[in-house]
């Protein structure tokens, strides 16, 4: 079983404005609304691959109500937990340039952190949960790892999409699959990676800090992967950008969607990076039949 987990969810109201000018009256072209968070996003993706997981996390009043809704509606099992505070709202405005404003997030209780932590220590040996965005300023930024330590215990396969402290501090505990872009990945060293060169050697230093696959994202310039017993390159196909939310969410998507069908890691990356593009070139996440007909435009190559 697959389990994805988001701490900090929001309703992404998305709206298309021609022209937009600050300070303005802006009438939108279109306008809608997605459940959004990280975790959301895989398990949706999951879902349009074919593969079932149970969606937790936070969520509160009228706007997580629509969030849990939407889920139901796309047959995706969720198990959140209840919150006070009403689940955030965030703002994607489309336009000649795109703009997003965020908002904030519930304040956790100690007791409802416990609550997560309990529905972890029901999960069973073998299963994958992935921990995906920001921790809420109510968490402590360790929260992460101490998950990812019980995960170890358990036998249970975590996979972290965050940055910073909250990343590094899961590395004590063997995270099986993290996913920086190469600007998250020169951030966890205070450099710069500018090449695929850059990307594998400070990728191989995640390695040795106990992480056990890692797929380093480079915009236009493809993708790498890597173990202790592999080092592979994707390219990534042509095609028109028209959304930035949620592709790297569909990259942990694509490669979980092969992984627990028992593929190689080479077809689980090939995957990954054909779902990261097909939402990178769609409106919304990305569908089965567009990851299928980019795969064959994808070649994975050793380095």
């Amino acid at each position: 079983m697959i389990y994805t987990c988001t701490l900090n969810p929001s309703i992404d109201y998305v709206a298309r404005v021609i022209d937009f000018k600050e300070g303005h009256l802006n009438r939108t072209e279109t306008a809608q609304m997605y459940p959004g968070g990280k975790g959301i996003n895989v398990s949706r993706v999951l879902k349009r691959l074919g593969v079932n997981s149970t969606a937790l996390g936070y969520l509160g009043g009228f706007t997580g109500e629509f969030i849990k809704d939407f889920l139901s509606s796309e047959e995706i099992t969720h198990n959140f937990i209840s919150v006070s505070d009403s689940t955030r709202i965030n703002v994607k405005l489309k336009s000649e340039k795109e703009t997003e404003i965020n908002g904030l997030g519930p304040s956790i209780s100690d007791a409802k952190q416990h609550e997560l932590l309990e529905k972890i220590h029901t999960m069973n040996e073998g299963d994958y949960l992935v921990l995906a965005g920001s921790i809420p300023q109510s968490i402590a930024d360790d929260f992460y790892g101490e998950i990812a330590k019980k995960c170890l215990q358990k036998g249970i396969k975590v996979v972290i999409d965050t940055t910073g402290t909250a990343l590094i501090k899961t590395f004590p505990y063997k995270p099986f699959l993290i996913k920086p872009n190469h600007h998250e990945l020169g951030d966890l060293f205070q450099t710069k990676v500018e090449s695929m060169e850059d990307a594998v050697f400070y990728g191989k230093k995640l390695l040795n800090e106990g992480v056990q696959n890692v797929i380093v994202s480079m915009a236009g310039e493809g993708a790498i992967f890597l173990n202790n017993d592999q080092a592979l390159f994707a390219n990534v196909p042509a095609g028109t950008v028209k959304n930035s939310v949620g592709a790297g969410d569909s990259v942990v998507a694509g490669f979980l969607s092969q992984i627990v069908r028992n593929s190689d890691f080479q077809t689980a990356f090939q995957y990954g990076v054909a779902s990261g593009s097909a939402t990178a070139f769609s409106e919304d996440l990305c569908k089965n039949e567009l990851v299928e007909k980019l795969l064959r435009e994808i070649s994975v190559q050793e380095i």
